[in-house]
């Protein structure tokens, strides 16, 4: 090795480095998309294709083994990583964002799935045997770190940035009482620059079909595809026969229709003008959602998105607030419209990380050591390759209870692979959509930060109970932990709560939870690895588990979109039924993971 250097100057960079492609392939790309206007279903199956790379890493790895050094594959795809960031802002200002910031994820997605091959490797190159236990800690820390400024100060940052830019806030307060509906715009008003504001419309008796066909006409929202003729011509996966199941799941096992009462609903007609006409002729989207108050007041239709144009601004996109028939007294709820530029807001974070990639391969080029044993295989031939490939998958499938180990790489997450794509939306759509109607810095805070905080939690106490007990004594309590937590969406979802601490309780119960099990399913896949090609067959198990991850997410959000959310997280507990079956089977050592005195 060349001259000694302070692990610690490159061991929390590193691993950094590793973990935030992948929380922005996995869980800031669903929470973009469902800022810019993508539907779950396209949401879920598009971002669950973004597994497969992980899935299939396995397959390359031995090209990172035996070609140039870790290191080098390590510096390089870092600098790549940074230049796929950098795709992806600069797609979303174009009109077809969604295709090209998708190819974008794609290259990302490829490549940090190589770094994360070339990084463990050179880990394992760069310390020796103690240095690798003494600092597996500390990479492991700040990976979660990562993980914390992806998911919270990331996401935080678009959210500030929506608030802040495009046109102020504005907000409606809705006063009812059992005779009249009261609407007022309550924000302050910048007379120097466009603004929003609603007026009630008495003119017209409110009806959705009418609010639906008016604002379609005038462009404020997109006009819906007859079910017919998607029906007909449809190819793929949407054809005619995908569309009659989803029809007959949508009647089985589908929500109710939300009805307050069996009376009409008391309904006012609102209007949503814009006092001048865009700047620079550039579209001005406006988001409403539910912030505060009684939920008996709700808006019907179509989720409030409209976008103001320089051939519409003139006229008003209508809104239908409902008003719930039983409601005795008077009460109170504020709706919120935002027309920040969510598109900006979003290109400004991924050149953020953008800026940090390439910083961080310049700062990697000049400060990771150069291992002596860290070299590129000599003679490689076409022969050495296909031997090391067949070696490999040999061992591998013919290791004892090989079945079992791999159902329970594939099935031992199947709650969870099917929750964390739809988590985020559930948290960001409108309360009369069935979520909880949080803002995008709100949902930065609850997931990103709540929910971290209670996973490295969970996690460290995992690593110690299974030190202390080993792996088979705690494995039922870690089964529990990581499915049963999952109540509380179907309570969140139930009961819709606008209390910012039931919902970072909620969350933090359920990270806390997941963090715990999980350690119990990484444990497994180290013990199913021992003996020869373990760094390969480890590679292998992680296949399995992104597998495992990638096919229950693809279809999680056709699933929450056809039954509802309220009844998707009832079907996710369900789920947890096959977790504990199949873990039934498992066989350990007694002495698997337990602290050597």
């Amino acid at each position: 090795m060349d001259k000694k250097r302070n692990p610690w100057a490159w061991i929390p960079t590193l691993y950094m480095a590793e973990a935030l492609p992948y929380v922005a392939v996995m869980t800031i790309s669903t929470i973009m998309y469902k800022r810019l206007g993508i539907s779950n279903t396209d949401i879920a199956l598009y971002t669950g294709w973004l597994y497969l790379p992980w899935v299939i890493k396995p397959f390359w790895s031995p090209f990172v083994d035996l070609m140039k050094t870790k290191r080098w594959w390590t510096v390089t795809m870092q600098f790549i990583i940074a230049i796929g960031f950098a795709c992806i802002a600069f797609s979303l200002p174009t009109s077809f964002f969604f295709q090209l910031s998708l190819a974008a994820f794609w290259l990302v997605a490829f490549t940090s799935a190589t770094h994360d091959i070339a990084a463990d490797g050179y880990y394992m190159h760069a310390l020796d045997d103690h240095e690798q236990s003494l600092y597996v800690g500390i990479r492991s820390t700040f990976y979660r770190i990562a993980t914390v400024a992806g998911q919270g100060l990331l996401v935080i940052l678009a959210g500030v940035i929506e608030m802040n830019s495009g046109l102020e806030p504005v907000q409606m307060e809705v006063k009812a009482n059992e005779h009249q509906i009261e609407i007022n715009t309550i924000s302050p008003v910048n007379d120097d620059a466009p603004f929003f504001y609603f007026t009630s419309i008495d003119s017209v008796t409110p009806s959705a079909s009418y609010v639906k066909e008016q604002n379609e006409e005038n462009g404020f929202v997109e006009k819906e595809v007859e079910q017919a003729v998607v029906e007909e011509d449809a190819t793929g996966w949407m054809d005619q026969e995908l569309a009659s199941f989803t029809e007959w799941v949508r009647e089985t096992f589908g929500e109710a229709p939300r009805e307050v009462s069996a009376l009409s609903p008391r309904q006012q007609m609102v209007g949503v003008s814009l006092s001048e006409q865009p700047q620079n002729g550039e579209p001005v989207i406006l988001n409403i959602a539910f912030k505060s108050g009684d939920q008996s007041i709700s808006l019907d239709g179509k989720s409030p998105r409209f976008e103001f144009t320089k051939d519409n601004w003139d006229k008003q996109a209508l809104l239908l607030v409902s008003v719930d028939p039983k409601l005795k007294g008077e009460t109170v709820a504020t709706f919120e419209g935002l027309s920040g530029n969510i598109p900006f807001a979003w290109l400004v974070v991924f050149v953020v990380m953008s800026v940090l990639f390439f910083l961080a391969a310049v700062y990697h080029q000049f400060i990771l050591p150069k291992p002596q044993s860290d070299h590129p295989a000599k003679d490689v031939t076409a022969g050495t390759i296909a031997r090391e490939f067949i070696e490999t998958f040999r061992t591998f499938f013919t290791k004892k209870n090989v079945l079992i180990a791999i159902l329970f790489m594939l099935l031992y997450r199947l709650p969870e692979a099917q929750l964390v794509k739809l988590i985020n939306p559930f948290m960001l759509d409108p309360v009369d959509k069935g979520g909880l109607g949080l803002t995008t810095g709100d949902v930065g805070f609850v997931y990103g930060t709540v929910g971290i905080i209670g996973l490295t939690i969970g996690g460290i106490l995992g690593g110690i109970a299974a030190a202390r007990g080993g792996l088979k004594k705690w494995l039922w309590p870690m089964v529990m932990a990581i499915t049963l937590p999952d109540l509380v969406y179907v309570y969140l979802s139930y009961v819709q709560p606008d209390s910012m601490f039931i919902i970072n309780s909620c969350i933090f119960v359920e990270q806390f939870g997941y963090g715990f099990g999980f350690t119990a399913y990484m444990l497994y896949l180290i013990y199913f690895s021992e003996g020869e090609h373990k760094t390969a067959h480890y590679a292998m198990c992680t296949g399995f588990m992104a597998l495992g991850m990638m096919l229950p997410g693809m279809m999680a959000g056709w699933l929450q979109e056809t039954i509802g959310y309220q009844h998707f997280f009832i079907w996710t507990i369900l789920c947890c039924l096959v977790t504990f079956a199949i873990c039934a089977f498992l066989k350990i050592d007694p002495e698997f993971g337990k602290k050597k005195l």
